[in-house]
């Protein structure tokens, strides 16, 4: 039976110390550019979740606000100030809304509408409403209770609130039976349909490069007529 000789330990083979410190240096560099990689995934995922709850966030606000201001001047007793034409005489304005009063500027809205069961055309103290941008909170105020804070300080700071009120007018002339007088400017009666550009903007906080804003046009339920037909 032969037997097989052991081969002399310089014709082994191996791994020299400068092949592995070269492959130890190979791998620290995989290592470290996979953990880069994946920093940078979890900043940018980190950064799209800031922008996506500030989005949310400002949307909600947004929202809510919207809702409130199209009651803005609803009066339960709004046929009493519409003109009414009987036979070829139109008579005049019956009754006021007295809750038409609206001051808007470019950080806060005072805004009034009828809550009453049943109309009392007066504005009661919990018929009062306001918005307004303090310190870079939005604060809601109900009636005569204390400004409540509606966004959250510690996730995003609001930097931009405006309130914009347009206003366009539309003819009633086609519902007059006679053409109006020359000189009779109160003729013929318009439609005041009023609308409220709503803009909001706000960044996070902890997360100053993240800013988003939204606008919303607000459409007021309660229109206004003025005017009236020709007698």
């Amino acid at each position: 039976m032969a037997v097989r000789a052991l081969e002399p330990a310089s014709a082994q083979a191996g791994v020299s110390l400068v092949e592995l410190l070269i492959g130890i240096t190979i791998g620290l560099f995989i290592v470290g550019a996979s953990l880069t990689v994946l920093l940078t995934h979890l900043r940018d995922s980190r950064g799209l979740m800031a922008q996506n709850r500030l989005m949310q966030d400002l949307r909600a606000a947004a929202d809510l606000m919207a809702r409130d201001l199209r009651r803005a001047s609803y009066w339960g007793a709004a046929d009493h100030g519409v003109w009414q034409q009987t036979g070829a005489a139109s008579a005049p304005v019956t009754a006021v809304n007295p809750y038409t009063a609206m001051m808007a500027s470019a950080s806060v809205v005072n805004f009034r509408y009828s809550r009453d069961a049943v109309e009392n055309n007066v504005v009661d103290s919990h018929e009062q409403f306001g918005y307004r941008l303090r310190n870079g909170v939005l604060e809601l105020k109900l009636g005569t209770a204390p400004w409540q804070a509606m966004t959250d300080s510690s996730t995003m700071r609001v930097i931009r609130f405006e309130i914009t009120p347009t206003e366009q007018l539309r003819s009633l002339a086609g519902s007059c039976t006679a053409p109006c007088a020359a000189t009779d400017l109160s003729c013929p009666p318009q439609l005041h349909v009023r609308s409220l550009v709503l803009t909001l903007a706000a960044r996070g906080v902890g997360e100053s490069t993240v800013e988003r804003s939204v606008q919303t046009t607000v459409r007021l339920r309660n229109d206004v007529v003025t005017g009236r037909c020709p007698a």
